[in-house]
């Protein structure tokens, strides 16, 4: 089940404090950068963040999920303290190289 639009939005409203947020279609879900980094990836309505060890302490009593068969083990991020979420999106901003450019 794919994650529905208003799921979408309102993760990029959550997020809009922390600056320029869009969201992708990709593969049946979505991705959602902020600042031109890929910080989210929704899949069926939920946020599924990279496995790092700069967010680890904040995130350890958070659930884990594989977003798509084949993933890597991702932390479910929770919503319902945006504060905290934003405060982990940053962290995770800061920890996460820019996306390579593709060769034309």
């Amino acid at each position: 089940m794919a994650s529905k639009i208003e799921f979408i939005e309102f993760l990029c409203e959550v997020l809009s404090p922390l600056g320029e947020v869009r969201y992708r279609k990709m593969m049946g879900d979505y991705v959602i950068y902020v600042n031109e980094k890929c910080v989210i990836t929704a899949c069926d309505n939920t946020a599924y963040i990279k496995k790092l060890d700069v967010i680890a302490p904040l995130m350890a009593d958070a659930e884990t999920g594989h977003p798509y068969e084949g993933a890597k083990e991702c932390y479910i991020l929770d919503l319902s303290n945006p504060r905290k979420a934003r405060e982990i999106i940053s962290i995770l901003w800061e920890a996460l190289p820019f996306p390579k450019k593709r060769k034309k």
